[in-house]
């Protein structure tokens, strides 16, 4: 509520200001004058101020002062005079509706609020009940619009067509508003409360801008004003001391400063009223039209479009208040900057500086936005090899990208606000360059680093998600900056590796990878059957629907490698995708576990024969063997 009322306050403040102040010829005149080229040039050359230009501008704070006390004291007088006024004024625009043969104004603007409403309803139901700040909105201005086609088509007297355009108008601005604050996060009473200010505030700034058209005396208009503009700080106030949420120190820091804004106001200083206001209500209104415009893309969070609208917006809202405070103090003749040349042109570069910042932050926005929604894509494709080893590199380079380019953003962004606000970036340009040639010969290692980083990066040497290993560090990249690259190695720690410090790089992850293994069988195995065995195994990894994808080429039995200690050792070999041939190696393994066992096919085990010296066992050994041959002989002899 109060960053509500304060922003509404001051809208209307300066509405009323604006409405009753008529800028005398003369000013016009000399503003002119000093748009001259020649007489601005010669102004420039003018000498310094001397001691009567002090005095001159002792004499003009003093006829500021006298002015503003002499406003104050006239709108104190006319006060009393309001109520015969408003009823004079009411009498004359009732005479001139009655004298044209038109029917009172009262009549008039109900019927063509009928006829809005009317409009906004068959629009409603056009759109099948579409909720929303946006549908709300667009209702308004059919609304707007119906009342508007209408009241163009007929021909009204001045005073009456004027009073009747401005009560429409203060209509469809005090729905905007109602939409608005109805699209905000607030507690029911301080809802309550912004619409009821924001209705005293609206008609405030209607009544103020019909004092001139119907001839109402000025001073009278500026006491109604002075009147209305009591009433909003006593709204404002009282939001500020009912809110529960805060402390007493903030309520009374708040009404201080609603106070000390709208003094700023009776006094004519403008340009520090809006300032004050800015600083009281700029923040919520950003958040608020951030939040809002974000709605419209609730499911896209890093779409260009969204940040477009979302940081666009915010601009836009910023740029509107700089514009507004720019036109401020270039119309205000008591400003200080026209009487400092100085204060000038420090005023109008910050002003410039902000939306020379909010470009650069709408740039940068945009280009992150882009770079992360690239990132997103490419983590998450599956195609062949060559659309992943694009989609690798990208996701290794458009970091790097994106750090250089945030350098760059600021760097140009920080020169021109120094530009525009008159720092001559000339020598700081050339001063730089001296000092990076300096600070380069003094940090020999960081510039190797960064030169080894693009190079290796030109070389394509790795990607984010490969596997890696350079002389003792190797592990899986992660990511890089300026200088180094981050590897997460297969049990958890996490190396950050200057460039300059790689070296040779062998990449584990790149392509494809052969994978060879050994199984150790006996002696007395069938290596033909082993080899089908195999053949088998392969073929049946390779139609798995997990592992097939993952084979470039089968798992084979390259043959006999060699013969070994307890048993002969067989030679297997398999081609696939980087980094799954420890996964495919352990299925195999399984497989030909089973088949080797299903087919009689025994796996080496380390054996010993241990012998002793049995004489005894030898000797009776021996005897057998004679008495078998002796009884072979006497067996050939019988038969011949």
């Amino acid at each position: 509520m109060n960053w509500i009322a304060g922003l509404f306050m001051a809208l209307t403040i300066s509405s009323l200001a604006h409405a009753q102040e008529a800028r005398p010829q003369k000013v016009d005149d000399l503003m002119r004058l000093l748009q001259d080229p020649e007489v601005r040039s010669w102004l420039e050359k003018a000498p310094g101020p001397s001691s009567e230009a002090v005095q001159e501008t002792d004499a003009g704070l003093a006829t500021w002062e006298a002015a503003t006390r002499t406003r104050i004291d006239g709108v104190v007088a006319a006060i009393p005079r309001i109520p015969g006024e408003v009823l004079a004024t009411a009498a004359r625009t009732r005479a001139d509706a009655l004298s044209n043969g038109k029917l009172p104004l009262f009549a008039v603007f109900l019927g063509l609020t009928a006829i809005g409403l009317f409009a906004e309803r068959m629009f409603a139901r056009s759109r099948r009940g579409a909720e929303g700040l946006q549908e709300r909105l667009l209702a308004i201005g059919v609304f707007a619009a119906a009342m508007g086609a209408l009241f163009f088509a007929f021909g009204w007297p001045a005073r009456p067509g004027i009073v009747l355009l401005a009560s429409l108008l203060a209509l469809v601005a005090y729905r905007t508003i109602s939409a608005l604050l109805d699209a905000s996060v607030l507690a029911s009473s301080v809802h309550i409360r912004a619409k009821v200010f924001a209705g005293v505030a609206v008609v405030a700034v209607t009544v103020a801008s019909l004092g001139r058209p119907l001839s109402v005396d000025p001073a009278t208009t500026e006491a109604i004003s002075f009147c209305f503009s009591i009433a909003l700080l006593a709204l404002a106030v009282e939001g500020a001391v009912s809110s529960s949420g805060r402390t007493l120190a903030t309520r009374i820091s708040l009404c201080l400063a609603f106070v000390v804004i709208w003094t700023l106001w009776c006094v004519g200083l403008h340009g520090l009223f809006w300032l004050g206001v800015y600083v009281m209500a700029l923040p919520r209104v950003l958040r608020f039209t951030g939040r809002a415009a974000a709605e419209a893309f609730p499911s896209e969070p890093n779409s260009m479009k969204r940040v477009l609208l979302v940081r666009g917006s915010r601009a836009v809202v910023v740029v509107a208040a700089a514009a507004w405070l720019a036109l401020v103090w270039r119309f205000d003749p008591s400003s200080l900057v026209h009487n400092n040349p100085v204060v000038a042109a420090v005023s109008y570069g910050l002003l410039k500086s902000v939306v020379v910042l909010l470009l650069a932050d709408l740039a940068w926005h945009l280009a992150r936005s882009w770079i992360d929604r690239r990132l997103t894509v490419s983590s998450g494709v599956v195609g062949d090899a060559s659309q992943a080893a694009r989609q690798g590199r990208l996701r290794t380079l458009l970091p790097i990208f994106r750090n250089v380019l945030a350098v760059v953003v600021a760097v140009v962004a920080g020169l021109i606000v120094l530009a525009e606000l008159g720092v001559q970036i000339g020598p700081l340009i050339a001063g730089a360059g001296i000092f990076g040639v300096a600070l380069g010969f003094g940090s020999q290692t960081l510039v190797k680093d960064v030169i080894s980083g693009v190079f290796y990066m030109l070389d394509d040497a790795f990607r984010v998600g490969e596997y890696i290993q350079a002389k003792s560090y190797k592990g899986t990249v992660e990511g890089f900056s300026l200088r180094s690259v981050r590897l997460r190695h297969h049990r958890g720690p996490v190396f950050t590796v200057p460039f300059g410090e790689l070296g040779a790089v062998e990449n584990m992850s790149r392509d494809w990878v052969i994978d060879k293994f050994r199984v150790n069988v006996s002696y007395d195995a069938d290596i033909e059957k082993a080899r089908k065995l195999a053949k088998k195994i392969g073929a049946e990894l390779q139609a798995d629907p997990e592992l097939g994808p993952l084979f470039i080429q089968p798992l084979k039995m390259k043959g006999v490698e060699e013969f070994g200690d307890y048993g002969i050792v067989l030679s297997f070999a398999m081609t696939t995708l980087p980094g799954m041939q420890t996964y495919i190696r352990r299925k195999a393994y399984a497989k030909i576990r089973e088949a080797f066992k299903e087919n009689g096919i025994d796996f080496a085990t380390p054996s010993v024969q241990v012998g002793g010296e049995d004489r005894d066992g030898a000797a009776a050994a021996a005897a057998a063997i004679r008495t078998q041959q002796s009884k072979a002989v006497a067996a050939e002899g019988q038969l011949t």
